[in-house]
């Protein structure tokens, strides 16, 4: 049985290194955290009711109209917020998901995040959370700045179960402010949305003089079947909400967030041994690995 389940593994994730035109090299695609989401990521992907494309059309989901055709109600929020630097990084070790994003300039504040309103959001961004809650689909909001100069390296985020839906607020209206999903240019406009899978390799600039702030959300993938659909239901939200972050003391911190702090001195732990010798560190690394495999699939 612990054959048939390695090979089943080996098969998701070469799938998903080959998914996309854009590719890691093999040995970061090795430990890179799609590869061990590989076999839950490629049940979502063979029920998927949306194509399997980079990007997707908004027409796709319709309940997301109102976010559109209220764009300006919540670009006021989002200004008032940005004007009294509540768009912000985090100020402790507790945003897993976004933590290396932060030393790239890139700033947020969360309004919900797979569970009831972040409290701050409550008070501060009431009218863009009454439109929200409209929208079951919505998982997740933030709204998300990119400031001039800041930028996103390559990545993908780790659960499928989720495609990203951006709608622009406040954006420099030039191409020089874009994100890149596979290869695939696509320059933000104010009040104009755009969505797409952000389980294929992205990233993001914004080479202007200008600040990007955009409405950020996580919708949930439609599923062929309702059997399918709710077994993402509940996996998705009980993986993600452990990742939820606070703006403010008051709101909920996920338990991965909890213990991030501890988890993050393990990894700086690795970046010492790192800056001290590159080949020593990638052995450690590998034995660690190689280790775990072998203690999984080699057990008697």
């Amino acid at each position: 049985m612990r054959w048939l389940l390695l090979f089943i593994f080996i098969a998701c994730a070469a799938y998903t290194h080959w998914r996309g035109k854009v590719r890691h090299g093999f040995f970061r695609q090795l430990s890179d955290h799609s590869t061990f989401m590989s076999p839950l990521n490629g049940f979502v992907y063979l029920f998927s009711r949306v194509p399997s494309t980079p990007y997707l059309q908004p027409s796709l989901f319709p309940e997301l109209a109102p976010l559109g055709a209220q764009w300006e109600t919540i670009r006021a929020e989002a200004l008032a917020l940005h004007e009294a630097s509540k768009i912000q990084a985090a100020d402790k070790y507790n945003d897993i998901g976004f933590n290396s994003f932060f030393r790239r300039g890139w700033r947020r504040f969360y309004l919900k995040w797979y569970d009831r309103p972040h409290p701050s959001a409550v008070a501060m961004c009431p009218n863009t959370l009454a439109i929200l809650q409209t929208i079951p689909t919505v998982k997740a909001a933030m709204f998300a700045m990119l400031p001039p100069g800041g930028t996103l390296t390559l990545h993908r985020d780790p659960y499928a179960g989720s495609l990203r839906y951006h709608l622009g607020l406040v954006t420099p209206n030039q191409d020089g402010c874009a994100i890149v999903v596979d290869g695939e240019r696509y320059s933000w406009r104010d009040g104009e949305a755009v969505v797409f899978d952000e389980t294929y390799l992205h990233w993001a600039e914004n080479r202007t003089d200008k600040d990007r702030i955009i409405l950020f959300c996580d919708i949930e993938r439609p599923m062929k079947y309702r059997w399918a659909q709710a077994f993402n239901h509940v996996v998705g939200g009980f993986l993600m909400r452990a990742a939820a972050s606070p703006n403010e003391i008051g709101d909920r911190t996920g338990g991965l967030n909890r213990a991030f702090k501890y988890l993050y001195s393990v990894r700086l732990v690795g970046k010492r041994l790192k800056a001290w010798n590159r080949t020593v560190y990638y052995i450690v690394k590998w034995l660690l690995f190689g280790g775990i495999a072998v203690a999984i699939f080699w057990k008697h």
